[in-house]
């Protein structure tokens, strides 16, 4: 395990998943979600080269069928440092065995924490080390935890965007493929979406055109999580269905799962990034802590 510190915020990251494990700020507050099992074992994985299921647990490429598992192989593999000072650290994850079983490219990812006063910032390389086009997806799935303080409750919380806007909500199926399907998903005044544990019996909210910045955060304290992904064309929203967990994701997405009943092959898929040989893509996201301040209204 890792730790980054400056004079507000301390992050812990494991090499393993180069995930994020917790994140603190200098008054003690923990913000990111603490990973009880009975709701949730996970922190914030980083999903890459897919995002979410595969019908099957499958695909095809140029007719050969692979198998990979949801979100991915980068939450399972150990990342080298690549490089590390007091505040910020570099992963590194480059082909194996393994991955080559799964994924037939040569490719090097790197994700990239970055502590700047109260800001986390998180960047996403990808350099395409083969002869032949890297189709491939990637995001964040960090969980925060709800209520932030004692003295609030789950239903106390809401999330709101940056500026009005009315996003489109992705239709998927009961076991999380898409359906083919959108539906206007209007927000309270523009911008809000008040948190219930209701909202994710149907699973996640996965949400298109909406504002590329939101908020978690109460009335009744000034603690807030302010997520921003100006790259990121989709945004997840989900605890574990069906429960009273005291958490919620706020998941920025560049591509999305597999439709109902198609093993997809990766190379046509639409979402995806298709990478050419010697190229490199770069996604910078961030997460902002704020102590005092009220949220956005």
């Amino acid at each position: 395990m890792l730790t980054l510190q400056n004079e507000n915020l301390t992050l812990c990251v494991d090499p393993f998943g180069a995930q994020m494990m917790e994140l603190g700020s200098k008054q003690g507050t923990q913000f990111l979600w603490n990973g009880d099992k009975q709701y949730w074992p996970d922190r914030a994985p980083v999903l890459f080269p897919y995002v979410a299921r595969l019908t099957d647990g499958c695909y095809t490429l140029c007719g050969e069928r692979y198998s990979m598992d949801i979100h991915g192989f980068a939450k399972d593999s150990v990342f080298t440092i690549e490089e590390q000072s007091s505040d910020s650290v570099t992963f590194c994850l480059r082909q194996t065995p393994e991955t080559l079983r799964q994924y037939p490219f040569r490719f090097t990812s790197r994700v990239r924490y970055a502590l700047r006063g109260w800001t986390v910032h998180v960047t996403y390389s990808v350099c395409n080390e083969d002869e032949k086009e890297l189709p491939f997806g990637i995001g964040g799935h960090p969980g925060f935890r709800v209520p932030l303080t004692g003295s609030t409750g789950f239903e106390d919380y809401k999330l709101c965007f940056s500026q009005s806007c009315l996003p489109d909500r992705i239709g998927f199926t009961g076991d999380c493929y898409l359906n083919g399907q959108t539906e206007c998903f209007p927000l309270e005044g523009g911008t809000t979406i008040r948190l219930r544990h209701e909202l994710f019996d149907e699973d996640a909210i996965v949400l298109k055109n909406m504002a590329r910045c939101v908020s978690l955060c109460s009335e009744k304290t000034g603690k807030s999580v302010t997520v921003a992904y100006p790259q990121m064309p989709y945004l997840g929203i989900w605890h574990m269905p069906h429960t009273d967990a005291p958490y919620v994701c706020i998941e920025p997405w560049a591509s999305l799962p597999s439709r109902q009943d198609v093993v997809e092959e990766l190379s046509c898929k639409s979402d995806l990034i298709h990478l050419a040989p010697g190229a490199k893509y770069e996604n910078q996201w961030s997460i902002t802590i704020t102590e005092e301040k009220e949220c956005m209204m």
